[in-house]
């Protein structure tokens, strides 16, 4: 315990925790963080190293007794039957099934979509019906046969504060530090701040903005594994994240059909993951998109206006360097090709993914920190309840290149910050100072992006800047592209009507220099250097598909990971259902149609011996049908085996945590998505795909 661990408690008592306890607990579970500090701020709010050992033992307990393991649900259920009830932690959905006209509750671990549920539950608790929320649940079991459900809920408790106080909160501020509340706020999120620097401060700050401002737009593209989703998936139980499948109207935005409101009228933020995976086939879709972001608002058959930020977190597999030294390709070259310049345009800021660091224990705090769940009512209350935009005005003073989008993105960052440090009050002017550079170079990295996109001027005032307190214009760069001509001075393709340019002439043209002339009007000479990225090659991916997505195939996941496969290995534990052996039969045909596969290798587990005969009946069906494609199917048996992974010959591993069993079950078999598993609705689980 450091100084500013003994003053944190010391005026916030009761409110934080040790976040080494977390690490600790967190390594062996997959439940979300904030679940995790409600359990250890109920345990473990002790000093005392006996009292802490014997709190880290009850939360382990409450989770083996309470926490559902996906592969438990079973297990789950019948003990529900034979105690007649039990409490459970899991996230809890609500369904409004509209030939039934009725809802019914879903489990994610539980396994169960159809458990009866009182309506005052989904009527105090808007986000069951979008999205879903962690909760203590107690189900009862229903005795009466005649009635068409097995479960109900008798008892729901969400996961988060029943009161939060603000004005406690802003006069516990006012007792640190800028620089104090900093790394406080980084230890409340699990790092410990004296293994970063300021400007890296800064970046996890801006992953929170989304959290405190509203109707702010953000992106992030970098590498894999520095975290990008987490603050989205596991910080805040007020935003929900968004992975792959399609961006569809009813589901983002409104649903005509049931004339409500889409994921942007529950969520403080909606964040998406893995953005070039988005599928969007609705021109529509994009259009809403545009207004939404531009004002909060849209129409569609109503007027709809909400608060909801919006979060974009996405991969670049191409080397930053050659990307702004290209005269062809720009930072925003993961994006799908429908978010065009009016999508971008609307960015406030640019977070430069490849300056975080990777994932690490290195960089874990084990001092003490907020409770996750507290610091999330926080910045919620803030989100919902203050406004800053007009303290910002007044004071910040902004260069005669800063357009109309420029200066509202560069100022509802400062708004961010503001909320997130400085939340009793104004900033000195050193301290806003540094904001508006670090806002301004956040949304210049935007501008230079849609300036090389653009064939005209129309985004070529690039150089932003801003008066610092002594009167002093400020240009600000970014610090990857400061020295890429390419960005700075893109080339301008010319316009020559009427007249055809033979080849010679052409070939010279593209070996002279080029006069690219600045909004300063001062003609700089320059010789633009082509400089293409390296073709996207296979890689390895960890991502998680969330209960609900659509878009996920066998084809999608394995497909590209196929290649140069001549034999595959599966183990999987669970091939016993009829439903479990049909994925299976799925699964072969996708080897069929897209690989030279010639050897199948199963390795799955059965219940008892009238089971194991069963299985042995179908899989020697499917053995027979594949030899007639000539291919060996080989299946054993191993009771002891847990693990699911599918192995390839060519050095590919997919580990996905369901294993082939991770497809919801239709409410009806006559709907979308009974048979394209690629429309089917999926159930929770990790995908780790990678090389040995």
């Amino acid at each position: 315990m450091d100084t500013l661990d003994e003053k944190l408690l010391g005026v916030f008592e009761g409110k934080v925790v040790r976040k080494d306890l977390l690490h600790r607990i967190k390594k062996g579970t997959n439940v979300p963080t904030f679940v995790l500090e409600f359990l250890l701020a109920r345990y473990c709010a002790s000093e005392d190293p006996k009292e802490i050992q014997e709190g880290l033992e009850a939360v382990l307990a409450t989770l083996q007794d309470n926490y559902v393991r996906a592969d438990e649900a079973n297990a789950a259920q019948s003990k529900v039957a034979t105690k007649g009830k039990h409490r459970f932690i899991d996230k809890v959905h609500v369904n409004y099934i509209e030939k039934e006209k009725r809802h019914w509750a879903a489990l994610e671990n539980f396994n169960s979509q159809r458990v009866a549920i009182n309506e005052k539950f989904y009527r105090d608790n808007d986000r069951l019906l979008e999205g879903g929320i962690w909760a203590e649940i107690t189900i009862g079991y229903n005795e009466i046969e005649d009635d068409d459900y097995t479960f109900y809920v008798e008892d729901l408790r969400p996961i988060q504060l029943s009161r939060f106080d603000f004005d406690g909160y802003a006069a516990g501020r006012s007792k640190f530090s800028r620089d104090e509340w900093l790394d406080i706020v980084l230890r409340s999120v699990g790092l410990e701040p004296t293994k970063l620097s300021t400007r890296l401060k800064f970046h996890f700050m801006l992953r929170l903005a989304c959290l405190v401002e509203p109707n702010y737009n953000f992106i992030e593209l970098g590498p894999r594994g520095t975290g990008k989703s987490y603050f989205f998936s596991e910080f805040s139980p007020y935003s929900t994240l968004v992975s792959g499948g399609q961006a569809t109207t009813p589901i983002l935005f409104y649903n005509n059909a049931r004339k409500r409101t889409g994921l942007v009228g529950f969520w403080d933020t909606v964040a998406f993951d893995e953005v070039a995976g988005i599928q969007i086939k609705d021109s529509t879709t994009i259009q809403i998109m545009k207004d939404f972001m531009a004002n909060g608002r849209f129409s569609r058959g109503a007027e709809v206006i909400a608060d909801a930020s919006l979060a974009f977190n996405g991969n670049i597999d191409h080397s930053i360097e050659q990307l702004v030294n290209s005269t062809e390709h720009d930072l925003f070259i993961p994006m799908p090709r429908e978010f065009d310049l009016a999508i971008m345009d609307r960015f406030a800021a640019y977070l430069p993914g490849w300056e975080m660091p990777k994932n690490s224990s290195d960089f874990l705090t084990g001092n003490y920190g907020f409770i996750t769940d507290y610091l999330a009512e926080a910045f919620h209350h803030q989100f919902s309840h203050t406004n800053r935009y007009e303290e910002v005005n007044k004071r910040i003073r902004l260069g005669q290149n800063v357009e109309g989008r420029d200066e509202k993105g560069i100022k509802k960052t400062v708004c961010a910050f503001l909320k997130i440090l400085h939340p009793d009050g104004p900033p000195s002017d050193s301290e806003f100072d540094e904001y508006v550079a670090y806002a301004v170079e956040a949304r210049r990295r935007v501008k230079e992006q849609m300036n090389k996109r653009k064939p005209d001027d129309e985004f070529a005032r690039i150089n932003l800047s801003y008066f610092a307190p002594d009167g002093k214009e400020v240009v600000v760069f970014c610090p990857e592209s400061r020295n890429a001509t390419a960005t700075q001075h893109p080339f301008r393709r010319s316009l020559n009507s009427g007249t055809k340019e033979n080849p010679e002439a052409k070939t010279r043209k593209a070996q002279t220099r080029t006069v690219v002339e600045q909004p300063s009007e001062v003609a700089v000479m320059v010789q633009p250097e082509i400089v293409s990225p390296k073709e996207l090659e296979l890689s390895e991916k960890h991502y998680t598909i969330f209960y609900g997505d659509t878009g996920y195939s066998y084809e999608t996941i394995f497909g590209p990971y196929f290649t140069g496969a001549k034999s595959i290995e599966i183990e999987d534990p669970y091939i016993r259902m009829p439903h479990q052996i049909q994925n299976l039969v799925r699964f072969c045909e996708v080897i069929i149609k897209l690989s030279g596969i010639k050897r199948i290798e199963l390795i799955t587990g059965y219940d008892d011996e009238t089971q194991k005969l069963e299985i042995e009946q179908k899989l020697g069906d499917l053995k027979q049908s594949l030899l007639e494609v000539d291919i060996v199917f080989d299946f054993d048996f191993n009771p002891n085996i847990h693990d699911r992974e599918i192995q390839l010959d060519n050095g590919w591993v997919v580990k996905i945590g369901r294993g082939l069993d991770f497809y919801q079950k239709p409410q009806s078999w006559n709907e979308i998505g009974a048979n394209d598993l690629s429309l089917r609705k999926c159930l929770e689980t990790k995908v780790d795909i990678y090389k040995v």
